[in-house]
């Protein structure tokens, strides 16, 4: 008996014409996923992917190297049966043995994608049922409430049958190059892994800029943003990461502006240079993790302007989320034990007791005015670090 791993799509269907683009660009990911991981094959057919892993001991991490794939929306294992009814039922039973215990209640559903196969969809739950049912006599059929659903779909090239309830959901979305390149502003945080898992979901290629600021900021925390950045890369093949000197620009801002408008001030460094390094690297958005009023510098008008001295789109996914929501994404991702690690990032260095929730625009360009910014965003853009990170384990 032959087993294969089903990999099934959903989002892409809907793409008409273009849908053939964005298939490949799919099936190139499962290609750059599992390249060092096992030898395989693979065949697109009827918004499936049929991978057939040549080595048993590694189906387990190929199904879990599928699972953070974008655009696969559900991961199974399948047995592979000969397009002959007694085959089927024989296969079906053989692969379904330890699923189909005493007590279980089951139905079958089938799906005849070759019409030229003899009998139709209904036809094979009768006859696939009604065998399960004589070969273990203690279970039984519930069309209504089962306990297992097994499947079967006759293709053009074969017969697959699996159970339902083994399926394995995956990260749905689109695939990861369908969607231009955006630059996410990663802090040692909660919620930017989080809006870079997001976007990443919609085809958006992440790479991703942090601001350091040594010795206020230790190595334990720069770690934690490369160890941040590996788990985002588990979903997108890799991350280039790029650090930013920032301690300088955060002395002279706090030396020459008022404490209210130390961290608007500083933000709006950020985004500028931000702004800088994506268009350098051929990014077109920046995508940050701010959820609307969760602290002073995301208010309405505090995002207004930190986010008007940029001129790209900023994407900000979090936006209407609040912060149980994030969490909940941050531990489904497996960012939020890394986040919660007590080393603290730039944007906690020199926090005013009292900022400005309700800033103008015009009092912040003046506090800006004490300061050379070209000069400080020159200086930053000289010391830049890119590392390439690879996935976590």
């Amino acid at each position: 008996m032959k087993e294969i791993i089903l990999a099934k799509y959903g989002e892409i269907i809907l793409k008409g014409g273009n849908r053939g683009k964005f298939e490949n660009v799919l099936l190139n990911n499962i290609r750059n996923s599992l390249k060092n991981v096992a030898e395989f094959k693979m065949r697109l057919a009827q918004a499936a992917i049929y991978i057939d892993v040549f080595d048993e001991s590694k189906k387990d991490i190929v199904v879990e190297r599928l699972s953070k794939i974008f655009g696969i929306v559900s991961i199974t294992r399948a047995a592979a049966a000969e397009k002959d009814i007694e085959d089927i039922k024989r296969v079906a039973v053989e692969y379904l043995k330890d699923d189909l215990t005493a007590g279980t209640k089951f139905k079958v559903e089938a799906r005849r994608s070759d019409k030229g196969f003899p009998l139709k969809s209904p036809d094979i739950c009768t006859e696939v049922g009604g065998y399960i049912d004589d070969c273990f006599p203690d279970i039984t059929v519930d069309v209504h409430n089962p306990d297992k659903t097994v499947r079967v779909e006759v293709r053009d090239f074969g017969a697959y049958i699996y159970c339902e309830e083994n399926k394995i959901q995956g990260q749905g979305g689109m695939p990861i190059g369908t969607g231009s390149k955006a630059l996410l502003l990663l802090s040692g945080g909660i919620d930017s892994p989080v809006a870079g898992h997001m976007m990443s979901k919609r085809g958006v290629e992440i790479e991703a800029v942090n601001f350091f600021s040594y010795p206020y900021t230790s190595e334990r925390a720069k770690e934690k943003v490369i160890e941040l950045a590996s788990i985002l890369a588990r979903y997108t093949s890799k991350v280039n990461l790029y650090i930013v000197p920032f301690t300088e620009i955060q002395l002279q801002i706090r030396d020459k502006c008022p404490e209210e408008h130390l961290t608007l001030v500083m933000r709006r460094f950020m985004m500028r240079i931000a702004e800088r390094i994506a268009r350098a690297n051929k990014s077109v958005a920046l995508v940050t993790g701010e959820s609307a009023g969760q602290v002073a510098s995301q208010t309405l008008a505090a995002l207004d302007v930190t986010n008007a001295v940029v001129d790209m789109p900023v994407l900000q996914p979090l936006i209407g989320m609040d912060k149980n929501e994030i969490i909940e994404r941050s531990i489904a991702i497996g960012a939020y034990e890394t986040s919660i690690l007590p080393y603290e990032d730039c944007c906690t260095v020199f926090t005013p007791k009292h900022p400005t929730t309700n800033p103008a625009r015009a009092k912040i360009e003046k506090s800006e005015g004490q300061l050379d910014v070209e000069a400080l965003i020159e200086d930053a853009l000289a010391g830049v670090e890119k590392i390439e990170v690879l996935p976590g384990v």
